[in-house]
This record gives C-alpha cells, structure tokens and sequence, in this order.
C-alpha cells in the first residue's frame, strides 16, 4: 500500500485485534481503484472514535483535502463487525477516495447543487467499483418525498446553504439524509442520459452540467 499510508490514532481507543481486517478491506479497496485509474497518494487516518460514527453500519469517513480522509470506527457497535465482513467499509474508503481526487480537481463545492453533485457522484463512484446497490443514506426518500424536498434554483446556488441540514436532517427540517438521497438521484439521471460517461466523467464532471440534465428531467426550471 505504497500510495496509501495508514495512520492509526490511538487516544480514544486502540483497534489491535481489527488492525488486520481494516488494513485489508482498505488495500482491497486501493487494488480495485486501480482497475480503473491511478490511485492518488493519500494518508489515512483510522481512529477508533465510540458513538461519532454512522449508527447503522458502525463507521464513517471524513475526508480532508486532497491527500487526507479519515476512517472512523466503533467497534462496540452491534454493526460494526458486519460492515468489515460484507464490504461496507470498503465503500465507506472509496466513496472519500472519491472526495479526494474531486478535492484535487474541480473541487467539492461551495454551493448546495455543487455538494449534491459531489455526493451523489462519490455513490455512482462506489457503484462502479462494486456494483452495490444504494445505500441506506441514497435512498432514504421516496420519489414524492423527493419532489417535496427538491430545492429550488436559488436554493442550489446558495452558498451559505446548511450542510447539515441538508445532509444529516439536523433542526428536523428534512428528512435524514435528504441531500444524500438527491444528489444520488441527480447524478443517476445525468449517467442515464449521459451512457459513455468515464470513470474522470464521474470524478470531474462539472456540476452544472449534472444539475441541467436533473432541471430538463425533473421540471426545475434552469438556473
């Protein structure tokens, strides 16, 4: 894993017994990238941090800038366990790789379109790695509850929009994962429209151009 270094922080709790199976789940993951482009250099981060993961699968991933994401796990959740063994934190690695190598071209974003873009494309990323269906947070909304929570054209220009909010329902405005659940939605009309999309398409597309094929599928006007 000469490309990827780990990096284990310690303070809030050792992962001894799960370094291994997290060690390897990470470089199946650096192997499978490598299929389809050049894997970037990165650090990663791996800390066992008790409760500040995604509840229902025992982890999440935080990435930083281009060459950083972090890998957070809690072992005393009941899910734990079950997301190294059925290739859960295998996508949890590639979707902040995906961030990454989007860091280090266009971007993340700073509006809300553009980080509905960026996250939708981080799902279809994993998708083409492992052929998976959507998770949990991709697919959380009905397609009426979907309508219902559609932002509006100045909405996704918003750049002080609440990330959130948006993405993790906080102050019970919109459903949990609402922004997840969009943005992966956005992003599987443009691929649908868009067949000979490549893997660079799907790390460096311009968002606009993702959000004018949703606004000519969906009926948003243009912006």
């Amino acid at each position: 894993m000469s490309d990827w270094t780990l990096h284990w922080l310690e303070a809030e709790g050792d992962l001894g017994v799960w370094r291994e199976q997290i060690a390897h789940e990470i470089e199946v993951t650096r192997a499978t990238v490598s299929h389809h482009l050049a894997p970037p250099r990165l650090d990663v981060l791996v800390q066992r941090l008790p409760g500040m993961v995604i509840q229902e699968i025992g982890l999440v991933g935080h990435a930083y800038r281009h060459s950083l994401f972090a890998l957070q796990c809690d072992p005393d959740n009941e899910s734990f366990a079950a997301s190294l063994a059925n290739g859960t934190l295998r996508r949890q690695v590639a979707h902040e790789v995906h961030h990454c190598l989007r860091i280090r071209g266009p971007g993340y974003g700073r509006t809300l379109g553009e980080a509905l873009v960026s996250e939708g494309l981080a799902g279809h990323f994993v998708k083409l790695l492992f052929d998976n269906p959507p998770e949990p947070w991709e697919c959380a909304l009905s397609t009426d509850e979907l309508d219902t929570c559609r932002p509006t054209p100045a909405a996704l220009e918003a750049t002080g929009y609440d990330h959130a909010a948006w993405f993790f329902g906080a102050g019970g405005q919109r459903p949990r994962w609402t922004g997840y659940t969009l943005g992966y939605a956005v992003v599987g009309q443009w691929l649908d429209a868009t067949p000979d999309a490549s893997v660079h398409d799907i790390v460096h597309v311009a968002a606009e151009r993702v959000l004018a094929q949703w606004d000519t599928v969906s009926g948003v006007p243009q912006t």
